[in-house]
């Protein structure tokens, strides 16, 4: 089958959506079938630059930067168009071509147009404007950040991504909440899925010196993650004369003004922000680490970086709030986002209770193993994938996974 898999971003560029479409596209391409041919031939396709990147690396073909009618020849190739996220040309070009296509969302751009369902002036989560048709508050949400003009730009476009998903002949939403606030019809819901790191390892896991007193986030550092808030769970902390330790790996437009909250607070003993890391720098700094801290504000779809840490053993301590929470709550702690007193309590716990980040960690990574597994995620898909192209003609009909 030939699967067209685009997704305005990718990398080199980071992020979430990035890191599910390679794994999703290398899964994929990866697959074979009885006979041990390839299953898809698959065609990622990005308006993101290559820069450095090797695309030749990679086991799947990549057109970076197509222009329009580029991307129709390449849609009127495919067998199937997957569109990560509502992108408008991506969508009217399969629509237009009588494609089977399907819409994974990533994100909120369908009912809300900065896409985060995040409220700037409350500095919280929508409680979803648009859908109740309050356009003036949307406006106001997003003028001071993108100005009158493109404020009502994202408003014109929100109700373009959403006539788009409301026709499309599938949606993906990565939990039961997602889809539940996208309230959109034909919605499958498949969770990201991540590996077993410890896999090579033949089924024994390392067991790192982790320390409770230790304690991380890893992610950006822009205002909606929240960080301020674990900032000051930890001086909350630090004045009861607790014996705590923080990294902060990221970086963002937010750093500056966190450094500068550290020094204000003189949290400078126990709070050290390390900037983006990946791979073996990422694990080494990570290496007695005990507990994730996931602090947003914002509405997270899927929680992707609770995920990998759940898969690699660690606790996570995590907002309730969204996507986020239904991968986390019974398999770690959950706390009322933008709630410092709450978190504070909460990694209270850690320190106080021999044996709670230990034996909620196994439940995570249990958890991982037994629903949030990579190889179901890649099934999932395919399956989607060969109802789609059965019928292209015919709606998908509501399924979950």
């Amino acid at each position: 089958m030939k699967l067209l898999l685009y997704s305005h971003f990718f990398a080199p560029s980071v992020g979430g959506v990035e890191t599910v479409v390679l794994s999703l596209a290398r899964g994929l391409s990866e697959r074979r079938d009885a006979r041990g041919l390839a299953e898809f031939e698959v065609t990622l396709v990005t308006q993101t630059p290559a820069g450095n990147y090797d695309d030749s690396s990679l086991p799947f073909r990549v057109v970076r930067r197509p222009g329009y009618v580029q991307l129709w020849r390449l849609i009127r190739s495919c067998d199937v168009a997957h569109v990560a996220g509502p992108a408008l040309a991506a969508v009217f070009l399969a629509r237009l071509a009588r494609k089977p296509y399907l819409i994974e969302h990533h994100g909120y751009q369908a009912i809300c147009p900065n896409g985060l369902l995040f409220h700037h002036p409350a500095n919280s989560v929508c409680p979803g404007h648009f859908q109740a048709g309050n356009y003036l508050e949307c406006m106001n949400c997003n003028t001071k950040i993108e100005g009158h003009l493109g404020a009502l730009r994202l408003l014109a476009s929100t109700f373009l991504r959403r006539a788009g998903s409301c026709c499309a002949p599938a949606n993906i939403a990565p939990s039961h909440h997602v889809a539940a606030r996208l309230d959109l019809p034909r919605t499958a819901v498949i969770f990201h899925g991540v590996a077993d790191p410890f896999a090579a390892a033949k089924g024994k896991k390392e067991t790192p010196a982790l320390e409770n007193s230790n304690f991380a986030y890893v992610g950006r550092l822009v205002a909606e993650k929240g960080v301020s808030v674990l900032l000051e769970a930890v001086r909350l902390l630090r004045a009861e004369g607790r014996a705590v330790k923080v990294l902060i790996i990221g970086d963002g437009p937010e750093r500056v003004r966190l450094e500068k909250r550290i020094a204000a607070s003189h949290l400078e003993p126990c709070i050290r922000i390390t900037g983006f890391l990946s791979g073996e720098a990422l694990e080494h700094e990570l290496r007695k680490v005990s507990t994730i801290v996931i602090p947003t504000i914002m509405e997270e779809t899927a929680g992707l970086a609770a995920l990998e840490q759940m898969a690699r053993g660690r606790l996570v301590i995590a907002s309730a709030v969204g996507g986020l929470k239904e991968i986390v709550e019974g398999a770690g702690l959950v706390f009322p986002p933008g709630d410092s007193l709450a978190l504070a309590d909460t990694m209270r716990r850690v320190l106080d209770e021999p044996g709670l980040a230990s034996s909620l960690a196994a439940l995570g990574r249990q958890r991982v193993l037994q629903k949030l597994f990579f190889e179901t995620m890649i099934d999932a898909h395919a399956a989607l994938y060969r109802e789609l192209y059965a019928r292209p003609l015919k709606k998908a009909p509501n399924r979950k996974s």
